[in-house]
């Protein structure tokens, strides 16, 4: 048989080597077709920036994911990984900035934070006999709430010589890609040429068969997912590079992405199959979908809903393969990636490179890059999970029909590195101008630089951007509307009281200018005390939580400032029946739900900006800056204060 073999596979001709070799990978066989696909539909994605961006993209979710399959192929789960992250970046920008500690020790200290993590998650699956579910779910929790506890909620300005890995080689070639190869191959060769990667394979096929065996499968458990704090910890300084700064609330969700990842690569989360090629393979899946909807301009909602399709199609496609080769393929497939394949996986993913090569090299060929036609204009909001950048959009996609040119309109869901990554987006596909709407204002930075680079200008529109060049800032007058917000609260509650403060998310300028425009129309008014302040995020459900732990800390309040309606509704919800008698609200935005609540009485002001207006003119910037015209630097919409009084004027 062993000779028969042979024979067939020395007698095959190229195409039918590249054939096995797609139908041997489902995950890639995917990318494949990804590539085609989003080659065709856009002209903009087959380019070398672009192709590069990618890259860049992959690198955080790759490196993340190498380190979780070590865990799924030894049949384990970590739910931890980006909250160790984040607590790793957060340790690393605190000890070199705050207490003086040498760079390179902190680098250090970060990734020993990472280590120990992992060790506790090893310690508490393999000694206190707990779920891995369970132990890194609770360590996600610990992880991020230690972040949030040594930034004080801040991001932490990163150090100048460990946010070069966040920059290029020679102007082109991105540092994360290099440390994406680099951990790739180190995960290659722990699973594939030592001794603990033979051990997770083990464990992962039958723990008991190899606790029998001799090995020592509770010690060899905590290797394991100090690996992958490990990995976590590089993950973490790699992100927090690109940003220019250590976001405490970065990282969310990565962790579903990782295991997204290793899954699509072809792991089985019932433990003992999994290698590295394939994981870096998941995670190229989801950054090209990503890059490639943004490029497309297809809905935010909507990408989604893509996204999980394809996940779920790859995955079956992976596994209908598996069960219809499973009596060809049990000698080299059984465990992709362990001990022993030898030069027939070198042979395999070469012929699988090569494949790839040819299809995007003929591909590109036939596409003659840039797409043309209108002036085109790509716009980042921080998120649409919230009402007024709801109608931020709906204003500037108004105005954009008007004025007849393409506007894409992207969803970062309130995470910098994914709005860095739009950026890069917009930037590579040579938009005319870019509207965005930071995240945070230190973070978009690096981002806004790449499009100055590129002499593409940038509106900021809402919430300035930190170091970095924007055409204009579009925005309402936060610090006049936070005294307006002080002054209307003030002269309910008769100049005297204590109010609590409930803040949006920390480093925007918007809940920072409210702040500060708030607290300086308090100082008219020394008889009104603030009994406390708490991040609320912008969020109705954190703003409901927020509030209804402070009532319980501090029943005797008798005011509350919100810095947007949707806290404020929150807050509303949390006093029940006092909201609008013994206690009075008071938000900021004039969303439709926010004027709702005015005219019923339950929250007694709202600081009405025109979230539609802010949409509108961004554009008319946005496409006068890319015509050359001059812009003003700053503009400013008004804002006033809505009362039950007056709230009609506004519905």
């Amino acid at each position: 048989m062993a000779t028969e073999t042979l024979k067939s596979d020395t007698g095959a001709g190229g195409t039918s080597v590249i054939r096995r070799v797609l139908l041997d990978n489902g995950a890639l066989s995917a990318l494949v077709v990804l590539v085609v696909a989003m080659s065709l539909l856009s002209g903009d994605f087959l380019t070398t920036q672009n192709l590069l961006n990618v890259g860049v993209q992959a690198a955080v979710t790759a490196i993340l994911a190498f380190g979780v399959t070590f865990v799924i192929v030894s049949a384990g789960i970590d739910l931890s990984v980006g909250s160790v992250a984040a607590l790793s970046a957060t340790v690393l920008a605190w000890s070199a900035t705050s207490t003086g500690v040498p760079v390179v020790l902190a680098v250090v200290l970060a990734i020993v934070t990472g280590i120990a993590c992992g060790f506790v998650n090893g310690a508490l699956i393999s000694y206190g006999k707990l779920p891995p579910f369970i132990a890194t779910l609770a360590m996600l929790s610990i992880a991020r709430g230690l972040s949030l506890v040594i930034s004080q909620g801040s991001p932490i300005a990163f150090p100048d010589s460990v946010s070069r890995l966040g920059d290029t080689l020679g102007g082109w070639l991105p540092v994360p890609v290099l440390v994406m190869v680099a951990m790739g191959l180190i995960t290659a060769l722990i699973l594939g040429r030592t001794f603990i990667g033979r051990s997770m394979y083990a464990i992962g096929g039958n723990e008991e068969a190899a606790r029998l065996s001799g090995l020592r499968v509770k010690r060899q458990k905590i290797v394991i997912y100090a690996l992958s704090g490990l990995f976590a910890a590089v993950a973490g300084i790699v992100l927090a590079s690109r940003l220019v700064s250590a976001q405490p609330q970065a990282a969310q969700g990565y962790e579903l992405d990782a295991i997204a990842a290793v899954v699509i690569g072809g792991a089985s989360l019932a433990g003992g199959v999994g290698k590295a090629s394939g994981t870096l393979i998941g995670a190229l899946i989801l950054a090209v979908l990503r890059n490639g909807l943004n490029l497309l301009s297809v809905s935010a909602f909507w990408q989604q809903v893509v996204i999980g399709v394809v996940i779920a199609l790859a995955v079956l496609l992976d596994t209908l393969r598996r069960k219809a080769g499973s009596g060809t393929a049990s000698s080299a497939g059984a465990a992709p990636g362990a001990p022993g394949s030898g030069r027939r996986g070198v042979f395999r993913f070469a012929g699988a490179a090569l494949a790839v090569a040819v299809v995007v090299g003929g591909v590109s060929y036939f596409n003659s890059g840039s797409s043309g036609g209108k002036t085109k204009v790509g716009m980042s909001l921080s998120t649409l999970n919230n009402p007024f950048f709801v109608q931020m959009k709906d204003g500037a996609q108004a105005e954009a029909k008007k004025a007849g040119i393409d506007l894409t309109v992207t969803d970062a869901q309130n995470d910098a590195s994914q709005q860095a990554n739009q950026l890069q987006n917009f930037t590579s596909s040579g938009v005319s101008s870019i509207i965005v709407n930071p995240v945070d204002s230190d973070a978009a930075g690096p981002g806004v630089h790449s499009a100055n680079k590129a002499d593409i200008p940038v509106i900021a529109a809402d919430r300035g951007v930190n170091k970095a060049d924007t055409a204009t800032l579009v925005a309402s007058d936060n610090v006049a509307g936070g005294k307006l917000a002080a002054d209307a609260l003030a002269d309910k509650l008769g100049g005297k009281g204590s109010i609590v403060i409930l803040q949006g998310t920390a480093g925007t300028s918007a809940s920072r200018e409210r702040g500060a425009g708030f607290a300086e129309g308090l100082k008219a008014y020394p008889d009104i005390k603030v009994v406390a302040k708490q991040p609320a995020d912008f969020d109705r459900t954190k703003g409901l939580d927020v509030m209804t732990n402070l009532v319980q800390s501090h029943p005797g309040i008798s005011g509350v400032f919100a810095e947007n309606d949707e806290m404020a509704l929150g807050a509303v919800k949390a006093l029940g029946s006092k909201a609008g008698t013994s206690v009075s609200v008071v938000g900021f935005d004039g969303t439709p739900d926010g004027l709702k609540a005015v005219g019923a009485g339950t929250l007694y002001a709202s600081v009405a900006q025109q979230p539609s207006e802010l949409g509108r003119i961004a554009v008319q910037n946005a496409v006068k800056a890319a015509k050359g015209d001059t812009v003003e630097k700053t503009v400013k919409v008004p804002v006033k204060v809505v009362t039950r009084e007056n709230v009609a004027d506004f519905s």
